[in-house]
């Protein structure tokens, strides 16, 4: 709706467009001025008729803006949304499904894909009819990431009021099933423990790692372990605050990061013995960088390359890989040692929101969905505990009763 406003002796005709990318709202304006002589009758509905035409251009400007294909406005939105507001990973992550995307759906026009569009591209994602179909199926969960991509893209193009709804509200997604997590056990844990302990002498930063790894469950995927700093460790108190992650990227190398989310920031107790580990690991690394000298470049990192530079996101699990070859165990992922952290803590008892916490999920939603099976198991245990600690002994006379009426 068109608001109009007089200044001197013109008028200024102010129209909405729609909002930026920062989400406040954009307006075209026009100053139309009447001719010498005309009445005020006649101004008033010469600015009726101005207005009029002014929101009509203004209309086809915002229809014509609609006719676009798909993946010009992906590639738009990547510009001006993406960019700016995602962190590098996301950002990364979303690149890479956009190829996918874009050539089954970027060659249509933004206004007119529908639902059954959407339903086709899922279904052809499911069915594994698509371009790279001979690379195998892709799971529940990597299609629903590519239908969240373009979900979000539309979302975009509704704040623009470039359509006017979402298509991807009304469509129907694979059921993900869920794989069971493998874990090493407590008595593999240990045993993982204890060898590593033999460690220390020629690996003791991988020792400190996935010792911190089994006792905090930090991240390694948005690497919380490897963004640790010195001075994130209160030593007098033994507490250590999350505050930041280092990831890498082909583009930018290894960078640091905020956490994952706002609740990642966080800081956890630490047992003396660990904390006695971490001290001896900072008097070792402060030994190696005096040897070094002017080779080490000091970036207050736990853990480094040889000479103080952050390390790799992988280097960590090719040395696991390794190290459990050599010792004839099993090898399991980085992250399994997070499920293992939150597995022992169910088991002992621990309140989900405190798990919650420990992790640093955003919503205990995800630590409930997370480890429903774990929570499932710790509460049959529990009832085996209540059945343990009372007798029903004094109805021992039940089954004689119970064998008589069967006998009548």
């Amino acid at each position: 709706m068109a608001t109009i406003r007089k200044r001197g002796n013109s008028y200024q005709i102010r129209v909405s467009t729609g909002y930026n990318v920062s989400g406040e709202q954009v307006t075209a304006s026009k100053t139309w001025k009447p001719n010498a002589g005309m009445s005020a009758r006649q101004i008033e509905k010469e600015l009726q008729r101005q207005t009029v035409l002014f929101e009509e251009e203004c209309l086809k400007q915002q229809i014509s803006s609609t006719a676009v294909k798909f993946e010009d406005f992906m590639k738009q939105w990547f510009k001006e949304y993406a960019e700016l507001k995602l962190k590098t990973r996301t950002l990364q992550n979303y690149r890479w499904l956009s190829n996918r995307v874009s050539k089954e759906l970027g060659h249509f026009r933004l206004d007119k894909i529908t639902p059954r569009h959407i339903q086709k591209f899922i279904v052809d994602l499911t069915e594994g009819k698509r371009e790279d179909r001979n690379k195998g199926n892709l799971s529940g969960k990597t299609i629903k990431l590519h239908v969240s991509l373009v979900s979000t893209i539309f979302d975009y193009a509704l704040k623009m009021q470039m359509i006017s709804v979402n298509p991807c509200r009304n469509v129907t997604l694979p059921k993900i099933v869920q794989k069971e997590r493998e874990i090493y056990s407590i008595e593999e844990a240990q045993q993982l423990i204890d060898f590593l302990l033999k460690e220390e002498s020629k690996n003791l930063k991988f020792v400190v790692f996935y010792i911190l790894a089994i006792f905090t469950g930090f991240r390694r995927g948005d690497s919380e372990l490897l963004g640790l700093e010195w001075k994130d460790f209160d030593f007098e108190n033994s507490v250590v605050t999350i505050k930041r992650t280092s990831n890498c990227t082909v583009e930018k190398g290894v960078y640091v990061d905020t956490p994952k989310t706002k609740n990642s920031r966080r800081s956890l107790k630490l047992s003396p013995d660990l904390m006695e580990i971490i001290k001896h690991f900072k008097y070792q690394q402060e030994l190696e960088s005096e040897k070094l000298g002017d080779k080490w470049e000091d970036h207050d990192r736990l853990f480094t390359r040889w000479n103080g530079v952050p390390m790799y996101p992988n280097t960590p699990s090719l040395f696991l890989g390794r190290f459990c070859k050599r010792i004839d165990m099993r090898y399991l992922s980085n992250h399994s040692f997070r499920h293992l952290n939150a597995t022992v803590m169910i088991y002992n008892g621990i309140d989900i929101k405190t798990v919650q916490n420990v992790l640093g999920h955003s919503n205990p939603n995800t630590t409930l969905s997370l480890y429903v099976h774990t929570i499932q198991a710790a509460q049959a245990r529990a009832m085996t505990a209540i059945s343990g600690t009372f007798s029903l002994g004094a109805f021992g006379g039940l089954e004689i009763a119970q064998n008589s009426v069967l006998q009548k």
